[in-house]
């Protein structure tokens, strides 16, 4: 299977820091990380180590940085062929402080103006295409280029190239940020029916796509036959969670070129991540696949016919709970709206770009939750 990647890359320096510094105040620093990052670039990169045969289209810098990108995706055995060297922007920085007490990270961007991919031509035929949203006109080509393509997008920052690339995937996988901010809802997971309404109102403004959202430490939400889910985030203590979400996306798409099915890649995603988060560093805390592997194989045995055993049979792992639907006549008439009424965005497609294929339609999801049961089974994790 061949995967073709298609974003921004930036070059990481992350800094360990007893607390978050006080104004006017001056620190001497220690310890410092440095490495790749982005998140089209993070999640080639672990595509790349996992053994994967990827292409990496984005920009960099004819800088340093720009060099030590390239020379990192070769070594995980990334083509970069499609990565272009420009020589009026400098390499994307991030410079990150990682709070040591719980791990939380504060990123500073560095970057002006991005200068955009100026080739779409790409000599390959990908199996899957993952886009970040960073470069609308290439992955629109892209996805225009190679229809049968399996299409995921990681949707992050928002943007309206970015919700407008969203009606074109396969797999939509945004983040709990991007999900809040495109319904108006937040997420308040004491009340279950917030999550409900998020995961509806998403389905409702890309009824094309499959769903994940991100929730952080809490794991992510998805659906399957019909039914919404919890796969509640494993128990770790966080040293570094810079990048957690890049390398979801990764781990995800490693999992759909493998032909796994939505549950088991939401599984290896949702590890992949959570054993992320113990190490600083990106690219540098990438689990290898046989770590990944090992771990799902130890929490999720198969039976004998095959199939995965039930996740209540399995003591301490990290399981998802199907979301049972509430009793119609308990719903308010604002929920029930929302499961009955589509969500129609504002945004328009450019006229003067390519219109990308559309995918077949999925099946709508049941509108209930019983989140409490999935918190229950993350505090046995």
């Amino acid at each position: 299977m061949k995967v073709l990647v298609i974003g921004h890359s930036s070059y990481d320096i992350s800094c360990p820091v007893e607390s978050y510094p006080v104004e006017n105040t001056k620190y001497r620093l220690e310890e410092s990380v440095m490495c790749g990052g982005g998140p089209a670039g993070n999640a080639a990169f672990l595509l790349g180590k996992w053994g994967v045969e990827t292409y990496y289209a984005g920009v960099v810098g004819s800088d340093d940085f720009g060099s030590k990108i390239k020379n990192e995706l070769q070594t995980a055995g990334v083509n970069i062929d499609c990565l272009e060297t420009n020589y009026e922007k400098p390499t994307s920085m991030s410079f990150i402080m990682i709070n040591k007490q719980n791990g939380s990270r504060t990123l500073f961007n560095i970057a002006g103006e991005r200068p955009a991919l100026k080739k779409h031509d790409f000599n390959m035929e990908p199996d899957v295409i993952l886009i970040d949203g960073h470069e609308y006109a290439a992955s629109m080509a892209a996805l225009n280029k190679y229809p049968n393509a399996i299409s995921i997008i990681d949707a992050g920052r928002i943007t309206h190239e970015l919700k407008d690339l969203c009606k074109y995937v396969k797999y939509l996988v945004c983040s709990k940020g991007f999900a809040e901010t495109m319904t108006k809802i937040k997420a308040d997971f004491s009340n279950p029916n917030s999550l409900v309404q998020i995961y509806t109102n998403l389905k409702n403004m890309y009824p094309k796509s499959e769903i994940v959202v991100t929730l952080e430490d809490k794991g992510c939400l998805y659906a399957i036959n019909n039914e919404i889910k919890i796969m509640p985030g494993l128990k770790v203590t966080p040293v570094d969670t810079t990048g957690a979400g890049d390398i979801f996306h990764g781990a995800f798409t490693y999992a759909i070129a493998k032909g796994y099915d939505l549950e088991k890649c939401v599984r290896y995603a949702n590890i992949t991540a959570g054993l992320s988060v113990t190490k600083i560093g990106a690219r540098l805390s990438i689990p290898s696949v046989a770590e990944v592997s090992n771990y799902y194989n130890e929490k999720f045995p198969s039976g004998p016919n095959g199939t995965v055993i039930s996740s209540q049979e399995i003591n301490q792992a990290p399981v998802q709970t199907p979301v049972e639907a509430p009793n119609a006549s308990n719903q308010t008439a604002e929920q029930a709206a929302v499961s009955q009424e589509p969500v129609a965005t504002s945004d328009t497609v450019v006229q003067s770009e390519p219109t990308a294929p559309v995918q077949e339609a999925q099946a709508p999801v049941s509108s209930g939750i019983s989140y409490e049961q999935a918190m229950q089974s993350a505090q046995n994790n």
